[in-house]
């Protein structure tokens, strides 16, 4: 496969990820969609994270980030049916 196309499925992937992120963080509902006022939001994240405390609080929101996921997994692993009464067969009735 050429080496363009290999760079643009990459980068395909990554917009549509970071788009994920967008919506899972509850944004474009908080927004109304509205793309100005997102582009905005992100300015002022961009202003933040070109000041003295970027380490600071890039850790600071990489640790919320992954509290988040892992919440989220465990949300998602405790509505799982186990398999016993997922073959109706949980309680022995």
């Amino acid at each position: 496969m050429r080496e363009w196309v290999v760079k643009r499925r990459e980068r395909t992937k990554q917009l549509i990820e970071l788009g994920g992120l967008v919506v899972k963080a509850g944004l474009v509902d908080l927004t109304d969609d509205d793309r100005a006022t997102l582009y905005g939001a992100f300015l002022a994240v961009a202003a933040i994270l070109d000041g003295e405390e970027r380490d600071q609080i890039i850790a600071l929101w990489r640790r919320k980030g992954k509290r988040a996921f892992e919440t989220e997994q465990e949300t998602a692993r405790d509505k799982r049916p186990s398999p016993v009464a997922a073959r109706g067969q949980g309680d022995g009735r």
